[in-house]
């Protein structure tokens, strides 16, 4: 289900310019999401189903403008039918394709690999508070099973993320998730500031954020065991 495409971004997907695929729809209900009308597919309009069809006009009609696509959601993997979309994509256009996940469900990562180009995993607490993390639908289980699994892949760019929400996740937590992969080397890591603007939780709105100096603490401790550290505001 693709809820909309943004034609151009210059964000989205590192060193490109990319158009972005938004799925509509997500299997968790993280409190500090600010997607909510992406996770609650009941408080979309009508215009939210467009055909693999259009989506490959589409983006072979800007081929000429972008070189890269993302999928991104909601979960893009809640989804079968996008793991068909992305070998489309894979094989009816020339674009460089990034997908976007949680990365609770490890087969059909597996399966979308082939696919891909690059993957940005959510990496939202340490194993214990997950459950939390996830607003009572994941555990850690199937999120490390997906990690270790990009970690093993030589020819596919990835990078881990998580977003600094107080209470949720804080600087130890990110370290103990380094522990869960050690000793392997990760090769990208971003470090997201928490913005309280719009969240799925009406309870975390107007929280403030960590300072950007803790971000920057935790970054320091982490350049032994991360390759590329993002700091993004």
């Amino acid at each position: 289900m693709i809820r909309s495409l943004q034609g151009t971004s210059l964000i989205e997907y590192p060193g490109r310019i990319s158009s972005v695929l938004f799925t509509a729809g997500c299997n968790l209900a993280c409190p500090y999401c600010h997607n909510p009308e992406l996770v609650n597919v009941d408080l979309l309009d009508g215009e939210f189903n467009l055909s693999h069809d259009a989506v490959i006009r589409e983006l072979n009609e800007r081929a000429g403008f972008i070189d890269a696509v993302v999928l991104t959601g909601g979960e893009p993997l809640l989804y079968e039918s996008n793991i068909d979309l992305l070998r489309r994509i894979r094989e009816e256009t020339p674009l460089a394709i990034k997908l976007d996940t949680n990365g609770t469900y490890p087969d059909r990562l597996k399966r979308a690999l082939p696919f891909v180009d690059f993957v940005a995993m959510d990496l939202k607490a340490s194993p214990e508070k997950y459950i939390y993390a996830t607003g009572g639908r994941a555990r850690f289980t199937h999120v490390r099973e997906s990690a270790i699994l990009l970690i093993n892949q030589e020819d596919i760019e990835y990078e881990f993320r998580s977003t600094m929400v107080p209470g949720i996740i804080n600087a130890e937590d990110v370290l103990h998730l380094l522990d869960e992969f050690a000793p392997a080397k990760i090769k990208r890591y971003a470090l997201q500031i928490f913005r309280s603007e719009k969240t799925l939780s009406s309870e975390l709105k107007g929280m403030p954020s960590y300072p950007q100096g803790y971000i920057e603490a935790l970054a320091e401790k982490m350049v032994d065991r991360v390759e590329d550290i993002q700091l993004r505001v």
